[in-house]
């Protein structure tokens, strides 16, 4: 449920960008390390906001990814030792 309104919120994010950039219909230029280029507000704010977006969602799913296979990793090993435990609880019963 969280992650669909963080969508929403970034999906509003981004038309709010768009219409931003729509009442400003402005040509900016952009200048890269060896070329310079003119390109239209909208455009610049889209492709600027898209990166950032993408960007952001790939650390986070890394941190995510390793998290749950820590989580897991550790499940196993309690699982084992559970299971270790119960076994000797066992043998000083009998």
């Amino acid at each position: 449920m969280k992650s669909f309104f963080a969508i929403v919120i970034v999906g509003l994010c981004f038309v709010l960008a768009l219409v931003f950039g729509a009442r400003n219909e402005q040509v900016v230029t952009i200048s890269y390390f060896v070329a310079q280029g003119e390109f239209r507000l909208p455009i610049v704010l889209a492709v600027v906001f898209l990166t950032g977006f993408i960007i952001s969602w790939l650390f986070a799913s890394y941190y995510i990814l390793r998290l749950k296979i820590r989580l897991r990793k550790q499940n196993k090993q309690l699982d084992k030792l559970t299971l270790q435990h119960e076994r000797q609880i066992e043998d000083t019963a009998a």
